[in-house]
């Protein structure tokens, strides 16, 4: 521990504290930009300069250690002056239409604006040339952009995609990919951290509420909409509720009173995804046992942005993703076909809006796989968690005391195993909990089912899971052992596809999620910049939560996804389904060149 003095407050910090650590621990806040807890630090923006006796210069306390007898001042006129004239500096060539941004009320240069006092601007730069590059999942306005590069950070350091950098130098200087491309001719993978981080509104989420909102008003369609797992666990947070309080109830209601005609859960298509996963692994194991050619370890495919990423970088290895496609294109599928025959309407008739944590599914949703073949898309428009929120306030409702509705039926009931889904292991628990059913005729032994807390928040994370006492068509497996991979985050996911891709992989089934923490933290999830490892944490206990509380718990004790087979769809696996729920991928380089097989 070392002894230091901040604003004439004695007080003891770990030695390797920087100054703006140690101010937080004596409960002094200093205003800052460019750093994000637990990301990114580099000193950039300059607004958290504070003076310490002795040094000539003010230091930034986001990168300058603390030191034993250190004295420091965060509040003098000569700190308060300086960090008015960056933040003027700033804002000169920053756009002034704050009241039509996506950021407004929740933009952090507005907040740290009047944090700071600032009250009149006294420099005028030349205005920014405006550019919009507007992909499928990402809209960036590089007016907007005040070069913080903490989404650098996001993309180069976290995800280890690298799909954007600074280019150019001095008053040229902008974030973008290389050679200043559109970001939809990279290797981007969608995946939204990046909005997630920036403090402004250069990087966010390519709307769809104007399209929503079209279909709403338009008396010719029937608007039908459906909810991720991952949304229920942080909806609530925005307008006031504890994080890590599920809102189930309370989002069926208020989605319901935007005018919504079917109010749908995607859980219902994450038991059903169970379903043909689960029956593809089986069949892969029994290939496997007979001797057969077979892409092992199989791994999971709900996740678009590391979907995108595969067919970038490891084009070579798409034969070991399962084919199914992810919960919501599942249901969208069924809802453009099963549904619409039970109403006895045209499938163009039918406005399917997905609620999702993730930018990466507006990618999904344009894919042409994900069309039949009459070239009507599975789900015709993808919301954000963000989005849902603005159109929420936008109509008025009193969300904090909204009664808890209902979702409706057929595609309104799910098990427990769906709830997890949201949360990195929960696809690989799931999936487990039926394929070890199947074989066993007993639940997996684990303690509340839980998988999860093995393979935890960490970047790789593995078990063994052992088939004992199998019934008797699965002889073949008695005794035999299979090993389990989890990771969330693409950095995570390279490092398991480097195995495969060498031939040294020891596992029989991955699950990869393309957020850090799975679909609880993903790009279209509300912003957190501090204490991002605690909002997980709550989040993935809320959706724990819905499963413990569940009667049923395992995928295939659905009675809605039994009924469904039953009428309409035969046997997982089957022409049918494989048809309606299983996809193709695409070889793809790195500059999004396609490759030829």
């Amino acid at each position: 521990m070392i002894e230091l003095t901040i604003n004439g407050i004695k007080g003891q910090v770990p030695e390797g504290s920087t100054i703006l650590q140690a101010a937080e621990s004596f409960g002094i806040k200093i205003p800052s930009l460019c750093k994000y807890k637990d990301v990114h630090a580099i000193g950039a923006c300059r607004i958290c300069v504070v003076e310490v006796e002795g040094a000539r210069n003010l230091q930034a306390s986001c990168v300058v250690k603390a030191t034993d007898g250190m004295v420091v001042w965060t509040n003098t006129k000569r700190v308060r002056d300086a960090r008015k004239l960056v933040y003027d500096l700033m804002i000169s060539d920053h756009p002034k239409e704050c009241m039509s941004c996506s950021r407004n009320n929740t933009c952090e240069l507005q907040q740290l604006g009047y944090e700071l006092g600032f009250d009149e601007s006294r420099i005028e730069g030349a205005p920014r040339e405006k550019h919009l590059d507007v992909s499928p999942s990402i809209t960036r306005d590089t007016t907007k952009c005040v070069l913080c590069r903490r989404c650098v950070t996001a993309c180069r350091d976290i995800q280890e995609v690298g799909a954007i950098s600074v280019q150019n130098r001095g008053f040229n200087s902008v974030v973008s990919p290389a050679m200043l491309l559109p970001l939809d001719t990279t290797n981007c993978a969608m995946c939204g951290q990046c909005t997630k981080v920036c403090p402004t509104g250069a990087l966010t989420e390519t709307s769809h509420v104007g399209r929503v909102w079209a279909a709403l008003d338009n008396p010719d369609l029937r608007v039908i909409v459906q909810t991720a797992p991952a949304v229920r666990a942080a909806l609530g947070e925005p307008f006031g509720i504890p994080v890590g309080e599920p809102v189930t109830g309370k989002m069926a209601s208020a989605l319901r009173a935007m005018g919504f005609d079917d109010v749908f859960d995607t859980n219902w298509g994450a038991d059903l995804t169970i379903m043909e996963e689960g029956t593809e692994l089986l069949q892969r194991l029994k290939d496997s046992v007979d001797g057969k050619q077979v892409s092992l370890p199989m791994i999971t495919s709900c996740s678009p942005g590391w979907i995108k990423h595969i067919e970038h970088a490891w084009a070579d290895e798409l034969d070991h993703l399962s084919s199914c496609k992810s919960p919501h294109m599942m249901q969208g599928a069924l809802i453009k076909s099963y549904y619409a025959e039970k109403l006895g309407v045209d499938p163009k008739s039918l406005f399917v809006v997905s609620i999702m944590p993730c930018t990466a599914k507006k990618y999904e949703i344009q894919r042409p796989e994900m069309c039949d073949e009459n070239n009507v898309p599975d789900v015709d428009a993808v919301l954000t968690t963000r989005e849902l929120e603005r159109m929420i306030k936008t109509c008025g409702i009193d969300f904090k005391n909204l009664p808890d509705g209902e979702f409706d039926a057929p595609m309104g009931l799910s098990t427990g195993a769906a709830d997890i889904f949201g949360l990195t292991g929960g696809v690989m628990e799931a999936a487990l909990r039926t394929v070890y059913f199947i074989m066993t005729g007993r639940p997996l032994p684990f303690e509340n089912l839980h998988v999860t807390p093995i393979v935890g928040f960490e970047q790789v994370k593995e078990a063994e899971i052992k088939f004992e006492n199998v019934l008797p068509e699965y002889s073949a497996f008695e005794g035999k052992s299979i090993k389990i991979a989890v990771t969330s985050g693409l950095a995570g996911s390279d490092i398991l596809m480097e195995q495969i891709h060498n031939g040294t992989s020891p596992y029989t089934f991955i699950e990869v999620m393309g957020c850090p923490g799975g679909c609880i933290a993903g790009g279209g999830q509300p912003r957190s910049k501090e204490n991002s490892d605690y909002f997980r944490e709550m989040r993935a206990k809320a959706l724990y939560s819905e499963d413990e509380n569940k009667k049923l718990r395992m995928s295939h004790e659905n009675p809605a996804i039994q009924a469904i087979y039953k009428e309409y769809l035969g046997e997982p696996c089957g022409e049918k389904s494989h048809h309606l729920l299983h996809t193709t991928y695409t070889r793809r380089g790195n500059l999004n060149q396609y490759i030829e097989s």
